[in-house]
């Protein structure tokens, strides 16, 4: 599965909601912006996690006042990882500090 951003910057361009509804498999939206202090120190601890993830697709979406992909989700604090699962959200982390923590999100993705 292609992870245009699972590396690079959050990307401004963003795909709709009814788009990611409409997905099928584990998608993790990550949202933040390149200046975010917060997010870049996350940044390790988040690739550490979804490395080993095969099969999910993972989107750095920027985010910011008006950007309709994040308030459809209610995103406040940054980074905010999003666990989707065909379309539905099961599950979310606000400012993760280690690989655990998202590994734990991933594994409970898997069992839902």
């Amino acid at each position: 599965m292609s992870n245009p951003s699972a590396t690079g910057d959050y990307l401004p361009e963003q795909p709709t909601r009814a788009e990611v509804d409409s997905w099928s498999g584990v998608t993790v939206l990550q949202f933040g912006t390149n200046w975010c202090g917060i997010c870049r120190a996350a940044e390790p601890a988040i690739a550490q996690a979804l490395q080993a993830s095969t099969g999910i697709r993972h989107l750095k979406v920027e985010d910011g006042p008006g950007l309709p992909l994040g308030r459809s989700f209610r995103i406040k604090l940054w980074p905010t990882l999003v666990f989707i699962k065909d379309g539905v959200e099961v599950g979310r982390l606000v400012r993760p500090v280690a690989a655990d923590e998202v590994r734990q999100a991933l594994d409970q993705v898997g069992s839902t």
